[in-house]
C-alpha cells in the first residue's frame, strides 16, 4: 500500500505541505492502531472452542467472555472518556497512546488465565482499554480533514476492523495449532507497548499546534446536558444509532459464531476456518469499508441523502445471500457466497460516523461518536455473541452441532432492520448536516 489512500481521504485544504504530510502521518498511524484494537478484541472469536475445551466452558459462558465482559465496560467508560476528550485544553494523542498500552497488556494478560474468571477480568481490563481509542481518534480526523472529504477519512480509519479481524483469525489460528490459544493472545498483545511509544513520538495534538497567527479563541464547552440534548435533537442520529446498534449486533455475534459454525458443522480446523473466514471478514470488509466511504463522498457531493444510500440498499441485497450462504452444504461455495454480503455490511462505517461527525458542532464530536460506540458495542458486542450462544444452547437438544446454524439463519434476516433505518436517516441528511 501507498499513502494513496490517505490522499484519497480527503487530507484536503492544508495550510502547508508540512501539515498535509503530518495528516497523512496521523491517518497511517491510528489506523495501525485501531488495526491493534481489533485485532485485540476479536482474536477471541478464533479461539473460542480451544479455550471452551480448555477451560470446560458453556456456549454462554463462550458468549460473555467474547461480548458482555468487553462491551458493557467499554460502553460504559465510553462516554466520559468523550467529554474529557472533547475539551479544548486535552491530549488526544497522550490519550489514545495510554488507552492502546492498556488494552495491549490486558490481552497479554488473557493468555496468563487458568479459569473463567480470570479471563473474564482480564477481558474486562481489555474493555477498559478500548474505550479510550476510537472517539478521540474520530474527533482529531475531523478536525484536520474538509468536510467533504470525511466519510472516506474516517472510512480509511475504519479499515482496522476488517485487517483487525482478518489478522486475527489468521494468526490466532496458526498460532493456536502450533503453540495454543495462550502463546497467541501474549503474541497480539505485547507489540501495542511498543505502539504505544510510536503515536506519543510520531503523532501531534493539533489544538496544541495551531499556526501562528491563526489561534483562535478556543470554542465554548458545551455542558453533558448541552451536548446531549444537541446530538439527540437530531432525528439523523437517532436513525443511525439504531441502524448501526443492529449492525453490530448482528455483526459481532456473526464474527464468533460463524467461525465455530464452519468447525463445528463442516469440521475445518481453527487454522482452515481462520484463512477461510479471513478471506471473507478481512479482504471483503476492507473493500466494502473502502467503497463505502468513496461512494459516500462522490455521491453525498451531489446530493446529501446519497450518503448513506449505498449502505441502506447494499444491506437490503445482502440478507438472502447470507442465508444462502448458510445454507449450503459445501464450506468452500459457503465462503464464497459470504464475500458479497460481508462486502455490502461493511460500507456503512465511514458514512455513518462522518454523518454523526457533520450533525453536532466539534465541541460535541466525540461525545456523539461514544454514543454511538456505547449503542454499537453495549448492544452489538455486548449482546451480540452472547444471546448467539444463548440461542444456540437452547437449540442444541434439537439440533445438535447445527445449533449454530439455525441462529445465523435468523441473523441473516434482521440485516433488513438497519436497511431501512440507514434510509429514514438518509431523508433527513440535507436538513440537518452542518457545513463546519
Amino acid at each position: 500500500m501507498t499513502d494513496k489512500p490517505a490522499l484519497a481521504a480527503g487530507i484536503g485544504s492544508p495550510p502547508s505541505d508540512s501539515a498535509a504530510a503530518h495528516t497523512r502521518t496521523m491517518l497511517w498511524i491510528l489506523l495501525v492502531v485501531y488495526i491493534f484494537n481489533f485485532l485485540d478484541r476479536q482474536i477471541v472469536n478464533i479461539l473460542a472452542e480451544p479455550i471452551k475445551r480448555d477451560l470446560r466452558l458453556t456456549d454462554t459462558e463462550l458468549g460473555l467472555l467474547a461480548g458482555p465482559a468487553f462491551a458493557v465496560f467499554y460502553a460504559l467508560l465510553g462516554i466520559p472518556i468523550a467529554r474529557y476528550a472533547d475539551k479544548d485544553g486535552t491530549n488526544r494523542v497522550r490519550l489514545i497512546a495510554l488507552a492502546l498500552a492498556i488494552w495491549s497488556a490486558m490481552t497479554a494478560v488473557c493468555g496468563l488465565a487458568q479459569n473463567f474468571v480470570q479471563l473474564l477480568f482480564a477481558r474486562i481490563g481489555v474493555g477498559v482499554g478500548e474505550a479510550g481509542c476510537t472517539p478521540a481518534a474520530h474527533s482529531l480526523i475531523s478536525d484536520s480533514v474538509a468536510p467533504e472529504k470525511r466519510s472516506s477519512a474516517i472510512a480509511f480509519y475504519g479499515l482496522g476492523v476488517p485487517i483487525g479481524s482478518l489478522l486475527g483469525l489468521v494468526i490466532g489460528g496458526i498460532v493456536n495449532d502450533l503453540h495454543g490459544w495462550r502463546v497467541a493472545l501474549m503474541l497480539v498483545g505485547a507489540p501495542g507497548l511498543l505502539l504505544a511509544l510510536i503515536v506519543l513520538v510520531c503523532m501531534r495534538e493539533p489544538r496544541h499546534h495551531r499556526p501562528a497567527g491563526t489561534a483562535a479563541a478556543a470554542p465554548a464547552r458545551l455542558s453533558t446536558g448541552e451536548a446531549m440534548r444537541e446530538i439527540f435533537a437530531s432525528r439523523a442520529f437517532v436513525y443511525i444509532l439504531i441502524a448501526s446498534s443492529v449492525v453490530a449486533f448482528l455483526g459481532y455475534g456473526k464474527a464468533l459464531w460463524t467461525i465455530s459454525f464452519f468447525i463445528r458443522s463442516h469440521g475445518l480446523s481453527t487454522t482452515e476456518a481462520g484463512l477461510s473466514m479471513a478471506v471473507v471478514l478481512g479482504l471483503a470488509g476492507v473493500f466494502g469499508t473502502w467503497l463505502g466511504g468513496k461512494m459516500a463522498d462522490k455521491f453525498g457531493a451531489r446530493d446529501k441523502r446519497h450518503i448513506l444510500t449505498f449502505p441502506a440498499y447494499g444491506m437490503a441485497v445482502a440478507a438472502p445471500v447470507l442465508f444462502l450462504g448458510y445454507y449450503m452444504e459445501d464450506w468452500r461455495v459457503a465462503v464464497a457466497l459470504l464475500i458479497v454480503p460481508t462486502i455490502l455490511n461493511s460500507a456503512y462505517y465511514g458514512p455513518a460516523y462522518a454523518c454523526v461527525q457533520g450533525l453536532v458542532r466539534p465541541q460535541a464530536r466525540a461525545v456523539a461518536a461514544s454514543i454511538m460506540l456505547f449503542g454499537q458495542n453495549l448492544i452489538g458486542l455486548g449482546f451480540g455473541p452472547f444471546l448467539f450462544g444463548v440461542l444456540s444452547d437452547q437449540l442444541a437438544p434439537t439440533y445438535g452441532q447445527e445449533s449454530v446454524r439455525y441462529v445465523l439463519y435468523g441473523a441473516a434476516w434482521l440485516g433488513l432492520i438497519p436497511a431501512f433505518f440507514f434510509w429514514r436517516a438518509s431523508l433527513r441528511l440535507n436538513a440537518e448536516l452542518k457545513s463546519g
